[in-house]
């Protein structure tokens, strides 16, 4: 049997039927990955998978990340280094504290952002499961940015042409107020370049890449920079470009980090458990090399 596709709009978002994640046969695998390619962010309801079969689904398309930000000695990670732990839990499995050095530091996610983009080699799909929900907010927006890029005028799309950005997570997390980075963070995380426009191999389609990680651009100014970042992610936000998911326990949804920015939504985080393990697979190589653009020193 087929799975079924129930496309959100005709080009961005559809939700998936018929398949069990779990075991899912190469023929499904087939179907799912060209519905992923086409859609962008899909979102498979009432999914019951253990970590392993989560991770599993995952490798379909590449490899899994497994380095963290935060240096584990001085804030322990929950989960499996496989994992991103997208909750609000301390390391015992409780709700954080409100001055919880993770709890400031994920404020980022609030941000517009598409994962890994401040790695070398950036994410290629996100994957997140939810175990449990809040009962009001936490929501997450989805952004499509080769929808963005269609819609520029031809001038922009031309001054674009070639650009390259430098991504940095400290870039995102001063802009939510946390600089408590410390010795070990910060000599691993260096700041990387990526194009400002990429171009999915799957399908052909430009796609704009910018995120809140992105903080100046090469060749230029950088209040210049940065004011075209900030353009091109307030265009790339309207709301025609934009999904808002209301999760449900056991959602699994997956994103193409390629093309789509998203962000979490408020919700009462010291009152309510959000319970969710993110799984990222790196993309093939860094977004100049895929363009056949010299790294810029």
């Amino acid at each position: 049997m087929s799975i079924t596709v129930f496309p959100v709009t005709p080009d961005f978002v559809a939700e998936i039927g018929d398949v069990d994640l779990s075991c899912i046969s190469e023929p499904e695998l087939a179907e799912v990955k060209e519905a992923f390619w086409k859609y962008a962010v899909l979102i498979f309801p009432d999914q019951h998978l253990s970590g392993d079969q989560h991770l599993a689904f995952a490798r379909h398309f590449g490899p899994i990340e497994t380095d963290r930000v935060l240096d584990q000695k001085v804030t322990p990670h929950r989960l499996d280094q496989s994992f991103a732990d997208i909750s609000n839990l301390d390391q015992d499995g409780k709700i954080w504290a409100g001055d919880s050095r993770q709890r400031m530091y994920k404020a980022g996610n609030k941000l517009w952002h598409t994962d890994s983009s401040f790695k070398r080699r950036p994410g290629l799909a996100s994957l997140l499961y939810s175990h449990t929900v809040a009962p009001v907010g936490g929501h997450t927006e989805f952004a499509d940015q080769r929808a963005a890029y269609d819609a520029l005028p031809a001038a922009m799309k031309a001054k674009l042409k070639g650009l390259v950005a430098e991504h940095s997570i400290a870039t995102s997390r001063r802009k939510s107020g946390f600089t408590d980075f410390n010795a070990d963070e910060n000599g691993r995380l260096p700041p990387v370049p990526q194009m400002l426009v990429r171009t999915i191999p799957q399908n052909g389609r430009k796609s704009l890449y910018v995120a809140s990680h992105a903080g100046r651009v090469f060749g230029m100014p950088d209040g210049e920079g940065a004011a075209l970042i900030e353009d091109l992610v307030a265009h790339t936000t309207q709301r025609q470009f934009v999904y808002t998911h209301r999760w449900r326990a056991n959602d699994l949804v997956m994103w193409d980090n390629r093309c789509t920015m998203h962000r979490g939504t408020d919700y009462e985080d010291l009152r309510w458990v959000r319970d969710m393990q993110r799984a990222t697979v790196s993309d093939v190589a860094n977004t100049c090399e895929q363009e056949g653009i010299a790294l810029p020193a």
